[in-house]
């Protein structure tokens, strides 16, 4: 009974083991779904939902993983009072990370480009985020994420946004 049980342990825990490493080399291409706060000047601002589309590339380093992403998020979102609108962000983003067992927890810094009916700016692009795979090629995740632009809206105005996207990514 002994040896049955040293053969099981022997063989199913490097099993397990196995199976909780991820490999995240590799490119990446993909689809977001967000939504979007902004803040502008004299109480402008509002929030919308947003789709958008990822390409990036990741090298996993044993427990940390670092890459580089290029986003492009489409919205619709009206500022109010006179000031124009949002309509799309894009970002080019640096990410690092730590596996915990399967997932990767990240932080995400950068640069942001907004896109208005009044101007477009550029600025620092700063978050979270969380990625799951769900098999060899589909990871799923999560994104929050901070941008702070001047001079966007029709007054000259800043735009504080922040962003949450749920993430759908295909591995090459």
């Amino acid at each position: 009974m002994k040896l049955i049980r040293a053969l099981l342990s022997a063989l199913l825990i490097p099993a397990a083991q196995v199976a909780l490493a991820e490999d995240w080399t590799g490119p990446y291409a993909g689809f977001t779904f967000g939504y979007t706060d902004a803040d502008g000047p004299g109480g402008s601002g509002g929030n919308s939902g947003s789709i958008g589309a990822n390409i990036g590339y990741d090298l996993d380093l044993g427990s940390f993983v670092v890459g580089g992403e290029l986003e492009y998020d489409r919205l619709n979102l009206d500022l109010g009072a006179s000031e124009g609108s949002l309509d799309s962000v894009s970002r080019v983003k640096l990410r690092g990370g730590y596996e915990f067992g399967p997932a990767l927890g990240y932080v995400v810094v950068g640069a942001a480009r907004a896109n208005t009916s009044g101007d477009s700016d550029t600025a620092a692009v700063y978050g979270i985020g969380v990625a799951y795979p769900l098999g060899d090629r589909l990871i799923i995740s999560g994104e929050a994420l901070r941008q702070n632009f001047n001079d966007v809206t029709r007054s000259r105005g800043g735009l504080d946004t922040n962003t949450f996207n749920l993430r759908t990514t295909f591995r090459f």
